[in-house]
């Protein structure tokens, strides 16, 4: 394909601005951001190392290893989930049916098996592993573990919330999150993918990621709130953080991803927390989708990709709907306010502007 010689000139600019807004915010933001976590991950792992020892189930998993921290999720420069993986999951059956949007429940596979299972007290009458009564025994060991920890004067949990969270000089607020890993299992909620007409990802890789499979979570879903279902304390959320991670390798895809965080961060960090990190990186999902071939994530496409997603945002919010890539039924956008949604698509619509209008704009953004 032939490509106008100023087309060219104009790409070539913006992949410097580009370039250059990368080399100097994304990497102060990413600087930022791992001394924190560094700062912070030595204080939740004297809190769990307390809880081990109160309760030697709740093994520690936050380990670092190639210069991350396993199982720990950057939500936003001051906020942090850390997955807790348990042990030994084998006594149940995972029940995906769909009854609970976005959840699957853990059931007993033989009732005499009750006894052999080393969370027995957790097991409800029905013979489920209940996700609730999990977590509301690992709170009661981690506000225990704060009060004894040595770094007691500055970590403290968070009140009037059924989640384990804890906040850190005053400054950051950290989620524990028990949770079973499931490698090698596919949930039935995501058999559609991939979409069979759609030629990305390539079938090695679909493969490689239905391998490395999903988490159940113990936490709040807000999918499931006034269901009024039996089950929602019971239930796991399903989360496929490792798999997102293995799908966005190649091409500039992360660079793309750290430049969308970058932005957001500085801008549409609003009020209600209408636009999450979650959100950009689902987007950018669906993006790979619409461009499948590896040369459209090449350096030079990096502008287009980015205005793509950003309209695509901007498109979800005004719908005020964000499907979920694995599980498309589910609204990411659920329990959120239409105001807090309309308020994130003008400022968003904002930046979009700036962008195309400005080739000098991201000096300033």
């Amino acid at each position: 394909m032939l490509v106008p010689s100023d087309m060219m000139a104009a790409q070539s600019k913006l992949l410097y601005q580009l370039n250059k807004f990368y080399g100097e915010r994304v990497q102060a933001r990413k600087a930022t951001i791992s001394k924190t976590v560094r700062d912070v991950c030595k204080v939740v792992q004297d809190v769990l190392k307390e809880v081990e020892v109160q309760e030697p189930r709740f093994i520690s998993s936050l380990n670092e290893g190639n210069g991350r921290f396993e199982g720990l999720d950057v939500l936003s420069p001051t906020e942090f989930e850390v997955v807790l993986y348990l042990n030994q999951m084998g006594v149940f059956n995972f029940v995906d049916d769909g009854t609970l949007p976005g959840c699957a429940v853990l059931k007993l596979s033989d009732g005499r098996k009750r006894s052999m299972s080393l969370w027995v007290e957790f097991i409800t009458a029905s013979g489920y592993l209940s996700a609730r009564k999990i977590r509301s025994r690992f709170q009661t060991l981690v506000a225990q573990a704060c009060d004894k920890s040595s770094y007691r004067d500055v970590v403290k949990m968070v009140a009037d919330t059924t989640e384990v969270k804890l906040r850190i000089r005053e400054r950051y607020v950290v989620q524990i999150t028990p949770s079973f890993r499931c490698s090698g299992l596919w949930p039935r909620s995501a058999a559609h993918w991939p979409i069979p007409h759609i030629s990305w990802p390539i079938p090695n890789l679909v493969t490689e990621v239905k391998a490395e499979g999903f988490d159940l979570l113990s936490k709040d879903c807000v999918t499931l709130q006034g269901k009024q279902s039996a089950m929602e304390g019971d239930a796991w959320v399903l989360n496929f953080s490792e798999a997102e991670d293995r799908l966005l390798a190649g091409g500039c895809r992360k660079k793309c991803l750290s430049i969308l965080k970058t932005l957001r961060d500085r801008h549409l960090d609003l009020p209600g927390n209408p636009v999450t990190t979650y959100h950009i990186k689902t987007l950018l999902l669906y993006e790979c989708e619409k461009h499948p071939r590896e040369l459209e994530w090449d350096e030079i496409c990096l502008g287009y990709r980015l205005n793509g997603i950003l309209l695509q945002l901007i498109s979800c919010l005004q719908c005020r709907r964000c499907p979920h890539y694995f599980l498309p039924h589910l609204d990411l956008f659920k329990g959120k306010s239409a105001t807090t949604l309309e308020n994130a698509a003008k400022q968003c619509w904002r930046l979009m502007r700036e962008l195309l209008t400005d080739s000098r704009s991201l000096e300033k953004l």
